[in-house]
This record gives structure tokens, C-alpha cells and sequence, in this order.
């Protein structure tokens, strides 16, 4: 008899299997936690949306990741799906509105809806899409409210042509209601509506419940509003990529109309039926 422990080459028993790694499909659900295979980001599903999903890790940080990306789930290897729901009686979109069947895109109306920022656009979108895309709506950004007067003088508003604009903190004394207020008694004054939300920020328009909190923090004027919400809520601030991963935070939170501020959105359907008329 002869011995043959090492006869075999155990080595070679460990090198990678060649081909194509089978994976289980897993219906995608908020909560389920997973393992991004490429990067190992580890975290809870928060949302997900365009194709992407959104992983929360225990520090409370979030990552977005393509859908369609490999992943892990206690180390077995997985394609995440998106669960098939069967339709129950006639649907509503996020902003409450019965769902039209699908139908061409509608060529763009000459009426615009203006809102000051990225994260405001961002937000419209989300709830109020299927809406403005029905009735062929686009949102534009103003930069700020600083450049509204500027971009109503170049957009020309009219009879046919109207404006709809959205402002943040627009409350008696503000810069922002001084700004409407010289608009209104300017020549596009009777084709412009202005709106707001009485907000610092559009973030403040998620109702706070939704992101853990009872209330807002209130941020001393020294500290740079976004900066100090996410100082309060104990997390980075200090670079813009950690502000844009507190807003995709905030904003995965959002499912519909009912979880913002009733000030934000009523303005936002006062503006949609002004653009609309006619």
C-alpha cells in the first residue's frame, strides 16, 4: 500500500469555478438587508427607483447601486428583482391622481413650472411625475430666487405662456416674498403665480417622522442650514458628496403625497392646475 496524501493537488480544488455564477432571484423589499458583491457595501434596502437601489449600512450612511449589479445575502450569491404586484382596482399615482393607462409622451406645453433648486426639481419629480408628464408640464431650475426675475424676462410669459414658480421660505418679511411681490406688480405679473412653502428648505417639506425625528432641528444662522441638519442628525456634512447622500437619504423615505407637508403640496397642485388652464 502507498501512501497518497499528496497525490492530489488540494490547490487546485481551490481555485475559482469558471463560468457564470448561478443566482437565485430575491423579490426586492425594504429592510432586506444584502451585500453588494463588487465593493462588499453592506446595508438594508431603503429604496429604489430608475433602475438603482439604495443600501443604508449601520453607520446610516447610503449608497446607491445598480439594480442589476450581483449580490450577496448571507455570502449566496443573488439577483435582486423587483416584486410583481398585481394590480387591484384602478391605481393612483404618488401624488394621489388615478393612473392613466400608458400612452405616447405628450410634446411639452409652452407653460413651465419653475422651482428654485436641484433637490426641489428632484422631489416634484418623484410625487408629481406621472402628472406633469400626462399633461406634457416641464420643470425648469431657477438657481436660486435671486435669478427669478431674469428668467421670467427671458421666458416671456403670457396669455398662452403662463409661469408657474415655486419658492422656498416664502413668508412675510423674506427676501423670497419681496421677490414675488415685485413680480406681481411687473409687466408678467397677471401670467406668473407665485407659491411657497413656508420652509427653509425643501427638506423640511418630508415630514419629519419619515426620516426617525419629531420635529425638525433648528439651526443657528452661523451654520449653513444643510450642513447643520446633518450635524443634528449625526451625520457628514462637511463635503457637497455628503450633502447629496443626506438628501438621497431623505428623499428614499418618500413613498407618496402623504408623506410631505400639507404646505408643499397644495402649492404644488395649485401651480400644476394654473399651468394647465386652458
Amino acid at each position: 500500500m502507498f501512501d497518497d496524501r499528496y497525490d492530489g493537488d488540494p490547490l487546485a480544488r481551490m481555485k475559482p469555478r469558471r463560468g457564470p455564477v448561478e443566482r437565485r432571484e430575491v423579490p426586492l423589499a425594504r429592510g432586506l438587508v444584502v451585500e453588494h458583491s463588487e465593493t462588499e457595501w453592506c446595508g438594508a434596502v431603503v429604496g429604489a427607483r430608475e433602475g438603482l437601489i439604495q443600501l443604508e449600512d449601520f453607520r446610516g450612511k447610503v449608497r446607491a447601486f445598480p439594480l442589476s449589479d450581483g449580490f450577496l445575502i448571507d455570502g449566496e450569491p443573488v439577483r435582486l428583482v423587483a416584486p410583481k404586484r398585481a394590480p387591484s382596482g384602478r391605481q393612483r399615482t404618488a401624488s394621489g391622481s388615478f393612473a392613466t393607462a400608458p400612452q405616447r409622451a405628450r410634446v411639452a406645453m409652452p407653460s413651465r413650472i419653475f422651482v428654485e433648486g436641484k433637490h426641489d426639481a428632484e422631489l416634484v419629480e418623484q410625487v408629481w411625475g406621472d402628472d406633469l408628464r400626462v399633461e406634457g408640464v416641464v420643470v425648469e431650475l431657477l438657481q436660486g430666487a435671486d435669478n427669478l426675475a431674469d428668467v421670467l424676462a427671458e421666458f416671456g410669459p403670457g396669455a398662452e405662456r403662463r409661469a408657474g414658480v415655486l419658492l422656498d421660505h416664502l413668508v412675510p418679511g423674506s427676501k423670497e416674498s419681496r421677490i414675488a411681490d415685485a413680480i406681481a406688480r411687473g409687466p408678467h405679473g397677471a401670467h406668473v403665480l407665485i407659491v411657497g412653502h413656508p420652509f427653509v428648505d425643501i427638506w423640511q417639506a418630508v415630514k419629519p417622522g419619515r426620516v426617525g425625528l419629531e420635529a425638525w432641528p433648528v439651526i443657528p444662522r452661523s451654520i449653513e442650514w444643510k450642513k447643520g441638519i446633518c450635524l443634528a442628525l449625526g451625520w457628514p456634512g462637511d463635503e457637497p458628496a455628503d450633502i447629496a447622500d443626506a438628501w438621497s437619504r431623505i428623499r428614499g423615505r418618500v413613498r407618496n403625497f402623504r408623506d410631505l407637508e400639507p404646505e408643499l403640496v397644495g402649492r404644488v397642485e395649485h401651480l400644476i392646475d394654473f399651468v394647465t388652464v386652458g
